[in-house]
C-alpha cells in the first residue's frame, strides 16, 4: 500500500509539475507579447520623434540661411541655430564696426551671405548633421 500511495502522489506531483509548466509557458508568452507590444510602441514613438527633428531642421535650416543672408552682420541665424557665443561676436562686430567706419559691418555681413547661401544649398540631412548635430559653429 505504501508503494501505491507513493506511486499516487508521484503521479500527483508530476500532474502538477505539468500544470505548472503550463501556466509558466503561458505567462512567458504573455510577457513576450508585452514586450513586442512594448518595443513596438517605442519604434513607433522614435520614428514619430525623429520625423519631427527631420522636419524642424528643415525650418531652421530654412529660416537660419534667410536671416544670415538678410540680417548678417546681425548674428540673428547664429542664435537661431544655438550658437550664442558666435551670434554676440558677429553682433558686436556688427553694430560697433557700423559706428566706427562700417567696414567691419560690411565683412561681418559678407560672412552672414556666405553663411546663408551655404546653408540653404546644403540637403536638410547634411545641414542637421552639420550645423546641429555636428555643432560646427564658422561657414
Amino acid at each position: 500500500m505504501s508503494e501505491e500511495t507513493n506511486q499516487g502522489q508521484g503521479d500527483d506531483l508530476k500532474d502538477k509539475a505539468k500544470k505548472m509548466a503550463g501556466e509558466a509557458s503561458e505567462k512567458a508568452n504573455e510577457f513576450a507579447d508585452d514586450v513586442k507590444e512594448s518595443a513596438k510602441e517605442f519604434s513607433e514613438s522614435a520614428k514619430e520623434e525623429w520625423n519631427k527633428v527631420t522636419n524642424s531642421t528643415d525650418n531652421k535650416k530654412m529660416l537660419a540661411g534667410l536671416l544670415a543672408i538678410f540680417l548678417g552682420s546681425l548674428g540673428i541665424h547664429k542664435f537661431i541655430l544655438g550658437y550664442q557665443k558666435e551670434g554676440i561676436i558677429m553682433l558686436v562686430v556688427g553694430v560697433v564696426g557700423w559706428f566706427l567706419c562700417g567696414i567691419p559691418s560690411m565683412l561681418v555681413w559678407a560672412v552672414g551671405v556666405i553663411e546663408g547661401i551655404i546653408y540653404l544649398t546644403k540637403s536638410d540631412e547634411e545641414f542637421y548633421n552639420t550645423y546641429q548635430a555636428g555643432r560646427k559653429p564658422w561657414f
